[in-house]
């Protein structure tokens, strides 16, 4: 009887250790070092409520913000519609679909750093293709990565075609999904395609929709990668994203503590806009 009393608890302790270790512990560590200084060599200062003041006042934080936010605004709506169509056309019998489908998915396994070497190479002003390509046709070259006013959408485009496969994925689970039985019937009554998408396609898959809309985000405001391989932040902190600039003050300058109280600070805000398009979504159901 102490045996069988006792086994569940054995079955369970790896996830409990792994969870004190990875997650309990660095959490509350975190929380620990947003009352105090610290550079990892002298010891820890106690100050308070210091690091939320210096949030608070920190201009280049919201600059960060700001640019994380104008990257969204373009990676998430291209994400979904680019995402959409492609699951549509996938989901159709055409030939070599099999293939399509993983030819897709594969940017998403590659290393994200080999892809923003490659894309760094592709966006070059003096020797990339896509500058080589105007410049064959009359066109003036873009600066994609040295000119403030267009870099961090040339990231978003980036992005875009590296995580793209993994939505498409998802997209067409929900569409499978999708009785045919409701297809069937729009065909009697002469529905065209695009009705039959506006009406049937999209109602049905909403929640795959939400999904996406929430996994996107939550990857958009994690952009640290590409800024951090394509531009380290420039030109003039235009591609500077909030983690980057939290990993700049917590292994550049060493600023550990007010490093993890912008990191609280941000997942505070990502909660936020999570919670606000879950009540717009549901919202939108009624």
């Amino acid at each position: 009887m102490r045996r069988n009393k006792l086994l569940p608890y054995f079955l369970v302790s790896p996830y409990l250790i792994h969870f004190l270790v990875f997650v309990a512990f660095p959490v509350g560590f975190s929380l620990y070092l947003t009352f105090n200084t610290w550079n990892i060599i002298s010891p820890m200062e106690f100050v308070g409520f210091g690091n939320f003041i210096r949030v608070s006042q920190d201009g280049l934080f919201f600059k960060a913000i700001f640019n994380t936010i104008k990257f969204l605004v373009v990676h998430i709506p291209l994400q979904i519609i680019v995402a959409l169509f492609l699951a549509e056309t996938l989901n159709q019998k055409i030939k070599f679909r099999p293939f399509f489908r993983g030819a897709f998915f594969l940017p998403v396994v590659v290393s994200g750093v080999v892809v923003s070497m490659l894309w760094q190479q592709l966006y070059g002003f003096d020797t990339g293709i896509l500058n080589r390509l105007m410049s064959s046709v009359g066109l003036p070259k873009v600066g994609w990565l040295t000119n403030p006013d267009v870099a961090m959408y040339s990231i978003a485009i980036m992005a875009t075609w590296k995580n793209v496969g993994l939505y498409v994925i998802l997209f067409l689970v929900g569409l499978q999904t999708v009785p045919p039985q409701y297809y069937e019937a729009a065909d009697l009554e002469g529905a065209s395609h695009w009705q039959k998408f506006r009406h049937i396609t999209l109602p049905m898959i909403n929640p795959t929709i939400f999904m996406v809309l929430i996994l996107s985000t939550i990857g958009g405001f994690s952009l640290f990668i590409e800024p951090y391989i394509m531009t380290g932040g420039g030109p003039l902190n235009s591609t500077l994203s909030a983690v980057l600039y939290i990993y700049k003050q917590a292994f550049t300058n060493y600023h550990m503590g007010y490093s993890a109280t912008l990191g609280f600070f941000f997942a505070f805000i990502i909660l936020m806009v999570v919670f606000i398009q879950k009540r717009f979504v549901e919202r939108g159901d009624q």
